[in-house]
Formats: C-alpha cells, sequence, structure tokens
C-alpha cells in the first residue's frame, strides 16, 4: 500500500500494541517456564497431566507463543504481517486447547475450573487479533 494513502492510527493505538506485547510476553515466560521444569518435582496431578499431554499439544504451544510474539512487534511495528501472524497464534492457541476435551486422558483429568484460563486466553488472543484485523482495514498497517 502506498504510503501517502495510509491512514495515521488513533492515539491510543500504540497503548493497545504495548498491552498485546505484555500479553504475549508473559506467555512466552509461561512457556519458557513449563519447558523448563523437573517435571519429577511436580505434585502427582500435575505430572499426570505432563504425562498425558500430546506431543502436538505442545507443538501448537510453541507456535503460539512465537507466532503472538512475533506479531505483536509486527503490530507495534505497524506492519501488515501482525494480522496473520496473530491469526496464526489464535488457531495454535485453539489447537493447543482442543486437547483438553480431545485427549481422553487429559479429558479426565481437566476439571471444568480447569477451562476457564484456556477460555480467557483464547478470549484475549481473539481480540488481539481482532484488534490486528481492524487496525489492518483501517490502513494503519504498512
Amino acid at each position: 500500500m502506498d504510503e501517502a494513502i495510509q491512514s495515521p492510527p488513533p492515539r491510543w493505538f500504540t497503548l493497545a500494541a504495548i498491552a498485546a506485547l505484555l500479553f504475549e510476553l508473559g506467555a512466552c515466560g509461561i512457556f519458557a517456564m513449563q519447558m523448563t521444569v523437573d517435571v519429577a518435582a511436580l505434585p502427582d496431578d500435575q505430572r499426570a497431566m505432563w504425562d498425558a499431554a500430546p506431543t502436538w499439544m505442545l507443538v501448537a504451544y510453541a507456535v503460539a507463543v512465537a507466532a503472538g510474539l512475533v506479531g505483536a512487534i509486527s503490530l507495534l511495528m505497524r506492519r501488515r504481517l501482525a494480522e496473520k501472524l496473530l491469526l496464526l497464534s489464535l488457531v495454535a492457541i485453539v489447537i493447543q486447547f482442543s486437547a483438553l476435551l480431545v485427549v481422553p486422558q487429559l479429558r479426565n483429568l481437566t476439571t471444568s475450573d480447569d477451562l476457564f484460563l484456556p477460555f480467557v486466553i483464547i478470549v484475549v488472543s481473539y481480540t488481539i487479533w481482532h484488534f490486528a484485523r481492524r487496525a489492518l482495514a483501517r490502513s494503519w498497517l504498512r
């Protein structure tokens, strides 16, 4: 898109992009902690969930946090790529958390209370992607 045609974003755009970046940095921090945890030191219920988690769930988790972080950085830099990366992150998050429902071992270990945080993460991730999509439609991204 031609620079002359671009619309300047409103002042709050940068604050929203920083909030998205902070959310994604938090997700990366949690991912790093989970990948470096000593599984043997976990309580029995957490170790059982760790052992039941399929590889594809962990791969989706890695894709979600990596795409989310790069997407949030791209959003802050006002790059068009942000929307696609944040959509990839959202799809990977849905795939990751679907394991809680479709993998029998995880489903048996998951309580309804355990589904609250994944629901919140999906809603926040959708909101960030939707924000990027609207920014793209309004020509705030280049």
